[in-house]
C-alpha cells in the first residue's frame, strides 16, 4: 500500500534519519516508536504528504483513500459535531452538500434532475444514507453522547473536541489511517473502544503512540526510529522491547568475550614476544589481536530516567479516612457522599471518564480545597507528596534554574548532590542551568517526579502523571510505582500502569458517586462486562 524508498531527512545539514526503505501492506497496524525528538511525528507527516523529505520517495497505491487525525481543534468550530465527523470522508460530504444545493434551487431544471440522480447514486454507493448513523455510532463509542451531536464544535470543551476529531478520522472506512497520539486525553473507556475498533479494522493503520498497552493490543508491526535509522519489526511493542533488550544483552556478552580474549592475547604477547621459542606463536597472536576489536554498542537515543521512591519511614496502621465528602463546582456536583478508608498496602487507581471528580478529590485530600460537607482525616504517621494534574503554578513566572528550583525540596542542598540527582532524571551538563519556565511538558513532569522522590513521603498522590512523558519515562515511572513500599493513589489513562500498580480501583460515576473495587483493573473491567 505504501512504499518508502531511500528516504532521508536533514535539518540544517544534520540528518534526522537516512536511507529508509520500508513497505506498509494492507491490513496491518504499524506502531511508530522512538525517543522524544527522534522524528516520529515528522516521519508520519512525510508519509501523509504534509512534509517533504530531503531525498527519496513515498509512493501510495492509486485510489487509496487516506485519513489523517487532525490536530487543530478549532478548525471545525462552525460545524456541528455530527457534520464534523462525517467530513472525515470529505468526498462523501461534498456530494451531499452539492445534492442538497441542487434540491434547494427554486428553478430546479431537468438537467438538475439528471445531475441530482447521478449524485444520489454515487452518494448511496459511498454509504451516504447510513452516514449519520455510522458517525453517531463512532461518536458514542468514543464517549460523545447523542445530545451533543447537533452541538457546534465551538461550544464543546477540549476533551470532547479531541474525541470528535478522532471520530472524523475513523469515519467512512478509509483504506489508510494515520494517527499521531490518538489516545492523548482519552479516558480508558474510550481507549478500550478504539482498541476494539482498530482490531476489527480491515485497512492499514500507522500510529504514533506512547501507550504501551494500546500498542500491544493493536499493532502487528513496530517501526522503530533510533540510531538515525528507521527499521521495521514484526510483532507488538512487548515483542519488540523484549527482542531489543535481548539483542543488547547479546552484544554486551559478545563484547565481554572479546575483551577477555584481547586481554588474554595481550598478556601472551607481552610474556612471550621476547622468547625465541615462542616468537612464532606471539606473532600469530599479535595478528589475531589486530583483527579483534571491541565493538561499541550504538549510542541509542533512548534514555530511561531513574524513578525510585524511598519513604523516610513506614506509615502506621491509620492512614486516611474520608467520610461523606461532597463537592460542587460551578453548579456541578463532582463528589457526592464519598467515603472510603485507605489501608496498609493499598495502591489505588482512579479510572473512568469523570476526571473532574478525580481531581476534586485530590485537591480536597491535599487541603487545596475544602469539601462542602464531610471530613478528611490523615493518620499521624502519614506524609503525602502530590503530583497535580496542572503543574503550571510551579513553573510559570519562576526565574530559577533547575538546581535552584529543586534545592528547597532536597534534604541535601549542595549543588553536587542536586546535579547528580538531576542527572539521573536525564538533566545532564548545562541542562541543569536551564530556566524552569522554558522547560517542555515532559521535562516539567520529570522535575515534579524529582520533587516527589526527594520528599520521602509514605503516601503518593498522582493526578495523570504520564501526560507529556515518552515511553521510556512512563516505563520508569511504572516500575517505580510498582516497587515502592508505600500507599499510592494514582489517576492515569495508561492501562498497563494501572493494571500493574493498583490492587484497588476507584471509579466515579457522572453524578459523583464512588465505585470502590478491591482487585486489579482488568478484574474490574471483566466484572463490568459480566454485568
Amino acid at each position: 500500500m505504501i512504499t518508502v524508498s531511500d528516504l532521508s531527512l536533514n535539518y540544517s545539514g544534520t540528518p534526522l534519519f537516512s536511507h529508509v526503505d520500508l513497505q506498509f501492506t494492507q491490513g496491518n497496524c504499524y506502531g511508530i516508536i522512538g525517543a522524544n525528538g527522534a522524528g516520529k511525528s515528522t516521519f508520519l507527516k512525510i508519509l501523509s504528504g504534509e512534509l517533504d523529505s530531503t531525498s527519496g520517495s513515498v509512493t501510495i497505491q492509486p485510489n487509496v483513500r487516506m485519513s489523517v487525525l487532525k490536530q487543530d481543534q478549532n478548525r471545525y468550530d462552525e460545524h456541528t459535531v455530527l457534520t464534523t465527523a462525517i467530513m472525515g470522508n470529505l468526498h462523501l460530504y461534498e456530494i451531499g452538500q452539492e445534492m442538497n444545493a441542487l434540491y434547494e434551487k427554486p428553478d430546479f431544471s431537468d438537467e438538475d434532475g439528471i445531475k441530482a440522480a447521478e449524485l444520489q447514486a454515487e452518494y448511496a454507493e459511498l454509504g451516504g444514507y447510513e452516514s449519520e448513523s455510522d458517525a453517531s455510532r463512532i461518536l458514542q463509542g468514543l464517549g460523545v453522547p447523542v445530545e451533543y451531536h447537533e452541538t457546534l464544535m465551538a461550544d464543546l470543551d477540549g476533551r470532547l473536541k479531541v474525541k470528535v476529531l478522532l471520530a472524523q478520522a475513523l469515519f467512512g472506512n478509509p483504506d489508510l489511517l494515520m494517527m499521531d497520539e490518538p489516545t492523548n486525553n482519552l479516558d480508558i473507556d474510550a481507549i478500550n473502544w478504539l482498541e476494539d475498533f482498530l482490531m476489527d479494522y480491515p485497512g492499514t493503520v500507522i500510529v504514533v503512540s506512547h501507550d504501551r498497552y494500546f500498542l500491544n493490543n493493536v499493532c502487528t508491526h513496530i517501526v522503530d526510529i533510533d540510531y538515525g535509522k528507521i527499521k521495521l519489526y514484526v510483532g507488538n511493542y512487548d515483542f519488540w522491547y523484549d527482542s531489543s533488550q535481548l539483542m543488547q544483552q547479546l552484544r554486551r556478552n559478545q563484547n565481554k568475550r572479546n575483551e577477555e580474549k584481547i586481554k588474554e592475547l595481550q598478556e601472551f604477547v607481552a610474556r612471550f614476544s621476547a622468547n625465541k621459542s615462542k616468537s612464532k606463536q606471539a606473532t600469530a597472536r599479535r595478528k589475531l589481536l589486530d583483527k579483534l576489536t571491541v565493538e561499541e554498542l550504538p549510542a541509542s537515543s533512548r534514555r530511561y530516567p531513574w524513578v525510585s521512591f524511598s519513604p523516610e519511614r513506614e506509615v502506621g496502621k491509620d492512614i486516611l479516612f474520608v467520610n461523606g465528602v461532597s463537592k460542587t463546582v460551578d453548579g456541578v456536583k463532582l463528589l457526592d457522599q464519598v467515603s472510603f478508608t485507605v489501608e496498609h498496602g493499598d495502591k489505588i487507581a482512579f479510572v473512568g471518564e469523570n476526571e473532574n471528580a478525580q481531581t476534586a478529590l485530590f485537591k480536597i485530600l491535599t487541603e487545596e480545597w475544602e469539601p462542602d460537607e464531610g471530613s478528611v482525616k490523615w493518620g499521624q504517621t502519614a506524609t503525602f507528596s502530590y503530583f497535580p494534574k496542572d503543574n503550571s503554578a510551579f513553573f510559570n513566572d519562576v526565574d530559577d534554574d533547575l538546581v535552584e528550583w529543586l534545592r528547597p525540596f532536597s534534604p541535601d542542598p549542595h549543588e553536587s548532590y542536586l546535579r547528580t540527582f538531576l542527572g539521573r532524571m536525564l538533566f545532564s551538563g548545562d541542562d541543569v542551568y536551564k530556566k524552569v519556565k522554558v522547560l517542555s511538558g515532559g521535562e516539567k513532569v520529570r522535575c515534579m517526579l524529582s520533587k516527589m522522590m526527594l520528599s520521602q513521603a509514605n503516601v503518593l498522590l498522582l493526578d495523570q502523571p504520564t501526560n507529556h512523558l515518552d515511553l521510556e519515562a512512563i516505563t520508569a515511572l511504572n516500575k517505580g510505582l510498582e516497587a515502592v513500599k508505600c500507599n499510592v493513589l494514582v489517576a492515569s489513562h495508561d492501562h498497563q500502569l494501572v493494571q500493574t500498580v493498583a490492587n484497588r480501583v476507584f471509579d466515579f460515576t457522572s453524578d459523583g458517586k464512588l465505585i470502590d473495587h478491591r482487585g486489579t483493573y482488568d478484574e474490574y473491567l471483566e466484572k463490568n462486562r459480566a454485568e
